[in-house]
């Protein structure tokens, strides 16, 4: 397993993060199933676990099992905060001091652990200053609670900002991003993984799988499998956009076949090219999941195969599967614009 910096924090994260969604009620493995594959995955040699307040009992399932492995000191260990739904109470989300302490102080509970390793604002939150947030992330590390704070889904300009209100004000900064990436949502190779990099920013990627779309479950003239998000959200697969987006996806399986590759490698290779990204993050349910991401663990993709993906998937565009439009050449998965990304020599990863 390969290890890279996360931004200039001094932290070491996998090239492969456990992304936890899944563990608890909001998913479809137990406690049993998910104490297993987080072994598998550790012994596997990934050290990182992403998770959040609101993704169920995953937080206790993590706790828990650390706590009864003795494993904990292996781990760098990320939750997030901020967003709703945890409470019908008005101030129940955001970034004010008041919600922040009451977050940290039930994550902590809920790992069984004195410390988190990196603390995320999920959402930006507009009704509240950047001051007030990064000042009581601040008090948390400094009293040795948090070790680092980061954010996710931040458009470029916000990181700018909050990068100057730490300055300024002598505030933690944002050590981290966690945005979506793929190679059918490469928006934010434009701004956002340069501004990251001009920070000394990590990334944690979401969505490198495209929501399935990369997995090589979804393929031309089949049905959506059963129980895929696809299914469950009612894509018309005769939809003008759906099957632009599945003809892309034949011509990507070839390009896989080609180089002697599953489409999960060929997915997860690509992101973790980029020379900003610290890690791709992976969602588990079952353990042929977890082996299908670390048979990609030791991939590099070469300038010829990194070229071709270019020339399938254009660089800093999004692949839409909706409303009968393929591609928006524009936009990110997370919503705001980016420039597209011009140079693909760019984004190869130093060998």
């Amino acid at each position: 397993m390969e290890y890279r910096p996360l931004g200039r924090t001094g932290i070491k994260v996998s090239k492969l993060t456990i992304g936890a969604q899944n563990f608890g009620v909001t998913g479809t493995t137990d406690h049993d199933e998910a104490a297993r594959l987080l072994g598998a995955a550790l012994d596997a040699g990934i050290n990182t676990i992403d998770t959040a307040d609101i993704y169920g009992e995953s937080e206790s399932v993590i706790g828990d099992y650390l706590s009864r492995s003795g494993r904990r000191d292996e781990v760098v260990l990320a939750t997030k905060f901020g967003t709703k739904g945890l409470t019908a109470d008005p101030n129940g989300k955001g970034g004010s001091r008041r919600w922040v302490l009451r977050c940290v102080e039930r994550s902590l509970r809920r790992l069984n652990t004195d410390h988190i390793d990196l603390f995320q604002l999920h959402r930006f939150d507009k009704h509240t200053d950047f001051e007030e947030t990064l000042s009581v992330l601040t008090d948390l590390v400094r009293a040795g609670k948090v070790l680092a704070v980061g954010v996710s889904t931040f458009p470029p300009e916000l990181i700018v900002e909050s990068q100057w209100v730490s300055e300024k004000r002598g505030l933690v900064r944002f050590r981290s991003e966690q945005p979506p990436y793929s190679i059918f949502a490469r928006g934010v190779e434009g701004h956002l993984l340069p501004t990251c990099q001009r920070y000394g920013m990590g990334v944690l990627t979401w969505g490198s799988l495209n929501g399935g779309w990369l997995s090589g479950g979804y393929r031309a003239g089949r049905p959506f499998p059963a129980g895929s998000r696809a299914a469950k959200s009612g894509i018309d697969p005769a939809d003008p956009g759906v099957l632009r987006k599945l003809d892309l996806v034949e011509k990507l399986a070839d390009l896989a076949k080609s180089a002697g590759l599953t489409m999960v490698q060929l997915a997860l290779g690509f992101v973790t090219e980029h020379p900003a990204v610290s890690s791709a993050i992976v969602g588990l349910r079952d353990r042929a999941q977890l082996d299908e991401a670390l048979a990609a663990a030791d991939i590099r993709l070469g300038p010829d195969v990194l070229e071709r993906i270019d020339e399938i998937v254009a660089p800093g565009t999004y692949v839409d599967e909706g409303q009968g439009s393929a591609m928006s050449s524009n936009r990110g998965d997370s919503g705001f614009t980016a420039e597209p990304f011009r140079n693909p020599g760019q984004r190869r990863r130093p060998r």
